[in-house]
């Protein structure tokens, strides 16, 4: 069963997206010989967010279907190393024939999806979360629209199973900084911090500097989890910004 791509009604305008820019399904395989550009479209990549990352925010059906809405830099940078594959739910279905998931600031999961992804992840999935506790990101729609990106992530559940809990310092300064990571640096906003909370002895998790980032063995999987989406943000282009992304999907891609 292939995966399932956003909602039933944008199911033939995704399919001839994914025409156009050159996807391929979920199963392929790199062929021997395959250049890099070749190698990347072979690898599928969920796609779970609320952020206007596939389509760019403001998009309507007509400018997709021309080919004229254009995505932000982050939806390119991601398409450098596989192929997408949006995702409107993280049910069972959705994610078979699925090894790589990147979710970036998702709605709040309901109790099937949360049972469905912890079990892909414990049979070998592979993810990448940004989950932001105050998003900053910018979005011309009002409170309470169904187009905005989520304000707040909600996923606690997740987090206790795997042994983690996202707290919010809200002393901190507004503003962008730049915070250590690996040999570089990677920018936050108003960022959230994880820490250990030892719920699940069959979760093996460390934080790094800061518990900005998590990294948890769950089974036969892996994530690694962000506490801030500023980096996503498709507002602030930057080379840094591209690298750090680049570095973080490589990643999750490796495993």
């Amino acid at each position: 069963m292939q995966p399932r791509r956003l909602s039933k009604a944008l199911a033939a305008l995704l399919a001839l997206c994914l025409a156009a820019c050159g996807g391929t399904s979920a199963d392929s395989q790199v062929e021997p010989g395959a250049t890099g550009q070749e190698a990347a479209e072979s690898v599928s990549l969920g796609l779970f967010t609320t952020l206007p990352i596939y389509w760019g925010e403001g998009a309507d059906i007509g400018a997709m279907l021309d080919g004229v809405s254009e995505p932000g830099w982050v939806r390119p940078v991601l398409e450098e190393r596989a192929s997408l594959v949006p995702l409107d739910t993280l049910e069972e279905d959705a994610l078979e024939g699925l090894a790589h998931v990147v979710l970036a600031q998702p709605r709040p999961l309901a109790p099937s999806e949360n049972v469905a992804f912890d079990s892909w992840l414990r049979e070998g999935g592979s993810a990448l979360i940004f989950a932001d506790p105050y998003l900053t990101q910018h979005s011309d729609y009002p409170l309470g629209d169904p187009r905005r990106p989520h304000d707040m992530v909600v996923m606690s559940p997740l987090f206790a199973r795997w042994g983690l809990e996202l707290r919010f310092d809200d002393r901190q300064p507004e503003g962008e900084r730049l915070v250590s990571f690996g040999e570089g640096e990677i920018p936050v906003d108003l960022a959230g911090e994880f820490a250990l909370a030892g719920n699940d002895p069959q979760a093996d998790c460390s934080l790094s500097d800061g518990g900005l980032v998590a990294r948890c063995k769950l089974g036969e999987g892996q994530v690694t989890l962000v506490a801030d989406a500023a980096l996503v943000d498709d507002h602030f282009d930057s080379p840094q910004r591209r690298a750090v992304l680049g570095a973080l999907v490589g990643e999750a891609l490796s495993e």
